[in-house]
């Protein structure tokens, strides 16, 4: 198909965005019998990304019953968020929820759109009589390895000071660093320490034993289990990461899709509809297997919810040719605003940059579309570091945008977000490709 030809079917296919209530039926439309939504992102600092996925999953929530919100965060940064939103006792506005969000990049998460989304779950809930029906916001990442284990022993401190002592026990494995990740996984590659393997796994089978003999299923407890399994999966994450093959990508991903599986089940065991929308990076929620990543061996999210739950879950991704960033020049360092290149010849962004629109929607499941979409392109992805410089190779590479996604939508010039917060406080290490997501 020539360029022309490609350029034609895809403006007719494409559904512009105004502003309007109805901007997204598409998406709606495919998702009408979904029980997984999963909304990607190019970049981690893009105003536009945020405000079209709020904008989604409050429909979702209104329209379709969907109970779950669940993003690329840490469980216990955004369990304090949870309970804001479920009207708990705890802060008093959504700022204050957010504050846990300390990790870097700060801006990832404590942000205007972040905010303005927390507090319209939280006046929705409010019209919801039960607890258990009211809609949750929760972490998927693994990166809390102290803060989970702070919270398992806080938990079982209240309820069984000897299940308490247990896990204090078993945690001091890893009191030699700190409780740092990084800092445990060079200790143990290098000889400076044994590993936690054994002690984390016991506590995992220990406080689901203890679970079990509590005969509930309160939240509580839930969140203890979560927190247990995060430290177990954290430990192998970090013991893989010092390898830089694609072991911990693949631990890390696997460990979102556990969590999200969890989720949906608790919801639905509690009486809920157990429907869930997950905001987090293209390049975790896109098929792997229509990219480079697949290619050298990684799964993702998208991958594995495909493998698990077929049409039972939606894809999409969003993307942009041009506009501002928000990102650091390295990790840890300070969020900055970025000029974004323009396209680069051949990429997916420069052919959506030539139709002309501002904001549009494509259903990629089409075959119009795939078939002007089907022959693989370059394709962006800029995490929490942006390097212009060497951006062919730090945040381009080849995928298949219709096997990759089920819709797209495209946003060609965009902002950056607004942060809440300084963009500098706590570090964690780099994740492997691509850079910062």
């Amino acid at each position: 198909m020539g360029r022309g030809t490609v350029i034609e079917t895809l403006r007719a296919a494409a559904r512009p965005l105004t502003g309007d209530h109805d901007d997204h039926d598409l998406l709606l439309e495919r998702a009408a019998d979904a029980r997984l939504v999963l909304l990607g992102e190019a970049t981690h600092g893009t105003h536009e990304f945020y405000r079209e996925r709020a904008r989604i999953t409050l429909r979702l929530i209104d329209e379709l019953g969907f109970d779950v919100v669940a993003v690329e965060a840490d469980w216990p940064d955004a369990e304090r968020v949870d309970r804001y939103v479920r009207g708990l006792p705890g802060d008093a506005d959504a700022d204050a929820a957010l504050a846990s969000f300390r990790r870097f990049p700060t801006w990832m998460w404590r942000n205007a759109d972040v905010r303005d989304l927390v507090e319209a779950l939280r006046v929705r809930n409010e019209r919801v009589a039960d607890p258990d029906r009211r809609v949750g916001f929760h972490g998927l990442d693994l990166y809390s390895l102290r803060a989970s284990t702070e919270s398992v022993v806080r938990l079982l401190s209240q309820v069984d000071p000897e299940a308490a002592r247990r896990a204090r026990e078993r945690y001091a494995c890893f009191d030699h660093v700190d409780r740092d990740g990084q800092s445990y996984a060079y200790a143990t590659a290098f000889g400076a320490g044994e590993p936690c393997d054994q002690a984390v796994m016991e506590q995992l089978v220990d406080v689901r034993r203890w679970i079990g003999e509590a005969r509930g299923d309160g939240p509580a407890l839930f969140s203890a289990e979560q927190n247990a399994r995060v430290v177990a999966n954290a430990e192998r994450y970090y013991r893989a990461m010092v390898s830089h093959g694609p072991e911990s990508w693949n631990l890390r991903d696997t460990h979102m899709v556990e969590t999200l599986e969890a989720l949906v089940d608790h919801a639905r065991a509690r009486g809920g509809a157990g429907r869930a929308v997950v905001w987090a990076h293209n390049s975790h929620l896109g098929d792997a297997r229509a990219t480079e990543m697949g290619e050298a061996g990684q799964v993702n999210v998208g991958s594995l919810v495909r493998e698990r739950h077929g049409s039972d879950a939606v894809l999409v991704g969003f993307t942009t040719a041009t506009g501002q960033v928000m990102a650091a020049d390295e990790w840890d360092g300070p969020g900055r605003i970025h000029d974004i290149r323009p396209p680069h010849a051949g990429s997916y962004e420069a052919l959506l940059h030539e139709l002309g629109g501002p904001a549009f929607t494509l259903d990629l499941g089409a075959p119009a579309v795939a078939d002007a979409l089907g022959e693989p392109r370059l394709e962006r992805a800029i995490g929490v570091i942006y390097r212009a410089a060497t951006e062919r190779r730090s945040h381009l590479f080849h995928a298949a945008l219709p096997e990759q996604f089920d819709v797209l939508v495209h946003l060609d010039r965009t902002t950056p977000v607004r942060p809440l917060a300084p963009s500098r406080l706590v570090a964690e290490p780099p994740d492997l490709w691509p850079t910062g997501v």
